[in-house]
């Protein structure tokens, strides 16, 4: 293992490393704030619910 470090500065290593992880970790922030079950920021939005189309397909069945 240490013959490893001989090839890579440690310093230069870890900041890479540490930068890596941290640009991952927003890429999946911004990805898991961009759906609508986990956008904890805005909350859910004011989409059509699944209660709001059965009550209208029973409503057009009953009408006609």
């Amino acid at each position: 293992m240490w013959r490893i470090w001989l090839l890579f500065d440690p310093r230069r290593a870890l900041v890479g490393m540490a930068g890596f992880l941290f640009t991952l970790a927003i890429v999946i922030h911004f990805i898991v704030l961009s759906t609508d079950r986990f956008n904890w920021i805005e909350g859910p939005s004011t989409a059509v619910s699944v209660q709001d189309v059965v009550e209208t397909r029973v409503d057009t069945t009953l009408l006609g």
